[in-house]
């Protein structure tokens, strides 16, 4: 077995490893967002096509939480296994290629007839492998860098988050065109083919990278001592409230799609797809970002002090506000109305700043 450097390049700048990370995030983003994007129409308007059943839109928005569910559940299992048995490095690979495998049973979705295997087996991979990466991606930035070049690690997160979204808007974009006019087949093969290349990416930096070892069943220690139960301990409320704010936030893949299929979808003569103005929030996150760092954060700091609990607080209120814009949105198309899509995205607006 090739054995790799275990400690961070002694240097000033970039380390050498980063553009490789940067790089299988954009891909990895855009493949899961895509596929995400197209996953409630797909459920609901071509799963027939494959020689399925479509499902109601309630089925849809159940298969699409559910699916959320797992990828936000399956960080736990991959944060155990890079620490305590393969590290960082090997866990994204092996499950990269799960990830892989995934998509391809999504691309080859109605092959021999048996339609729901195949999705079942790829959602539930999909699951496993973005889930079980998350939270050894970020990690492993921050293994990347040394004494000399802390300096840099925030330059660095800005670079790595703008890559999450802009990957996020194009794919967001493309993909559900690609499944209006090309069908169900190339819509969730192009984003398998992004993942192939962010594992191809994330493979070529392996001589690059800090590989810090996993440290075996010892991080147990840390977990149960008296220090880590009461860090333990001081998130849970942090967590809850947290999850709040995203079991609402997902309803953006699969009710607000379905409800932008109802409404007056005409931007500038252009007809936008329903699940196309999901691309709103990463466009949004990119665009308020620089606006609440450099104004309103400091404004607003010369009054009262941010803290993260105020700041999580104020989130949850920008989100129900965001909710009240689409129930008034959906009381017009229970009317019979065919309100403009202009209110959903004002809701995304108000929801992406509770975000931010």
């Amino acid at each position: 077995m090739t054995e790799y450097r275990k400690y961070p390049v002694s240097t000033t700048g970039m380390p050498p490893g980063i553009p490789y990370i940067i790089s299988n995030e954009a891909a990895e983003r855009f493949s899961f967002y895509g596929m995400k994007a197209a996953l409630a129409i797909f459920l609901a308007n071509y799963l027939g096509v494959l020689g399925g059943s479509n499902l109601t839109e309630t089925e849809a928005t159940s298969y699409v939480s559910w699916f959320n569910t797992a990828v936000y559940l399956t960080p736990l299992l991959g944060a155990i296994i890079a620490d305590a048995f393969f590290g960082k490095y090997r866990t994204i690979v092996s499950l990269s290629i799960v990830y892989c495998l995934g998509h391809l049973c999504l691309a080859l979705m109605g092959v021999g007839g048996v339609v729901q295997f195949w999705l079942l087996g790829g959602l539930g991979l999909i699951s496993l492998g973005a889930g079980g990466i998350k939270p050894c991606v970020s990690a492993h930035v921050g293994d990347q860098f040394g004494a000399k070049n802390q300096c840099l690690i925030t330059k660095i997160f800005n670079i790595f988050y703008f890559s999450i979204n802009f990957g996020a808007v194009i794919s967001n974009l493309l993909i559900p065109w690609v499944l209006k006019w090309h069908g169900p087949h190339l819509a969730f093969g192009v984003p398998g083919v992004l993942m192939a290349l962010a594992t191809l990416f994330f493979w070529m930096g392996r001589e690059k990278f800090a590989h810090i070892p996993a440290k075996g069943s010892s991080f147990l220690n840390e977990v149960f001592s008296k220090e880590g139960l009461s860090v333990i301990g001081k998130l849970i409320p942090l967590v809850l409230f947290v999850g709040m704010f995203w079991c609402l936030f997902d309803q953006t893949a699969s009710r607000l799609v379905f409800q932008a299929e109802r409404m007056d979808r005409n931007v500038f003569g252009l007809e936008v797809l329903p699940s196309q103005i999901q691309a709103a929030n990463p466009f949004l996150i990119l665009v308020l970002i620089p606006v609440f760092t450099f104004f309103i954060y400091p404004q607003t700091e010369k009054i009262i002090k941010l803290t993260p609990l105020r700041k999580i607080g104020s989130g949850l209120f920008l989100m129900a506000i965001s909710f009240v814009v689409v129930s008034l949105s959906q009381e017009a198309i229970d009317r019979g109305e065919t309100p403009h899509v202009a209110w959903q995205i004002l809701a995304y607006v108000i929801l992406t700043s509770g975000e931010v």
